[in-house]
């Protein structure tokens, strides 16, 4: 398969920030992603994998934060990442009825590296992420299995690939085929460079209301902009990783403006769209069995927050239209049909 055209490649570059090499959340030193996508009759579903560090994520724990715009949704996790501000498994997204399925490989991952948990230590906090991808997919099929949040995992590289893999096989945004994008912002901090990943799952947004950067509606050629009784309803899980030292209270002022990168798409945070977000720092790292009453930590100039709120915005808007341009389009369950934003790119296209 070659490589899914990006959102800069269709001119979507957002703001003034440099991004990575990579363009990507594996911009991040250490971050990695997998994708195990399953296409078979009536199945468009699958798996996807972040992975933070390469190190064992249960005694290594990045510091961590948890925000949900709006909460119609059936992620994992969450509480304890609110609780105590650390994640210590990989973090997996996958379909709303795949959650359980992807938590207990999480938990056989963590026990495997880690034989102690529930017996001489803690048990383990799984992180898993989901989107309904009902419409394209036949989700009550239940096909993801274990094995293939084990795929997923194992597949983990610093190549991220974009559009209707993994997770994002068959998930829609804004009424057109939707899935997995992904941008970075590298930053200059003290004299260093940093950078700030996104990676989002996209399958929200009522069709007829996209925007694209220069004000123009995009809207598949069956919806006009106009008709308002289609209903808002999705989610979008968006995953914000950096290197710069931040505590979990700055991570959560972050994350909170993934909103606004949203927003601008035209999104309103329906009643029925689970909107969450969540970042990691891998600057700042929790032992599991720290020995030091006292622990040191670094955290950012409170200051200089403002240029990580931008870049932010900026990656959680165009990390969208990646996934929105690197989707293609797809025919599903019982035939229904979600185009390609591509499609309707040319003809929106201003005349010479």
């Amino acid at each position: 398969m070659g490589r899914s055209p990006r959102a800069r490649d269709a001119g979507f570059a957002y703001g003034n920030l440099p991004t990575g090499a990579l363009n990507s959340i594996a911009d991040v030193p250490g971050v990695r992603v997998g994708h195990r996508t399953l296409i078979d009759g009536d199945i468009r579903t699958g798996v996807t994998a972040i992975i933070p560090h390469d190190r064992n994520l249960y005694r290594e724990k990045p510091v961590a934060a948890v925000h949900v715009l709006n909460g119609f949704g059936k992620s994992a996790g969450l509480v304890q990442v609110e609780e105590l501000g650390t994640i210590e498994t990989p973090i997996l997204l996958t379909n709303t009825l795949s959650v359980g399925t992807c938590c207990t490989a999480l938990v056989r991952h963590a026990i495997e590296r880690n034989p102690e948990i529930g017996r001489e230590t803690a048990t383990v906090n799984p992180v898993a992420f989901e989107c309904n991808d009902g419409y394209l997919n036949d989700i009550q099929a239940l096909a993801v299995t274990e094995a293939d949040a084990r795929a997923a995992l194992e597949s983990a590289s610093s190549h991220v690939a974009v559009g209707s893999v993994g997770a994002g096989c068959g998930m829609s945004t804004f009424g057109f085929k939707g899935g997995i994008g992904t941008t970075s912002r590298r930053l200059e901090l003290d004299g260093q460079s940093y950078h700030l990943g996104v990676l989002v799952l996209s399958n929200f947004g009522r069709s007829g209301d996209l925007r694209l950067p220069d004000g123009r509606v995009a809207a598949p050629a069956a919806i006009s902009a106009s008709d308002k009784s289609v209903v808002e309803k999705g989610s979008v899980i968006v995953i914000a990783a950096t290197d710069i030292p931040l505590s979990d209270r700055q991570l959560k002022r972050l994350i909170r403006r993934s909103g606004v990168g949203l927003a601008r798409l035209g999104s309103f945070w329906g009643h029925g769209s689970g909107d969450i977000a969540l970042g990691f720092t891998t600057g700042n790292i929790l032992a599991h069995e720290e020995k030091a009453d006292l622990v040191d930590l670094r955290i950012l100039n409170e200051s200089r927050m403002d240029l990580l709120f931008e870049a932010l915005a900026d990656a959680t808007q165009e990390a969208v239209l990646d996934a929105l341009v690197g989707a293609g389009s797809m025919t599903g369950r019982s035939g229904h049909h979600r185009p390609s934003l591509l499609d309707v790119l040319n003809p929106l296209a201003p005349e010479a």
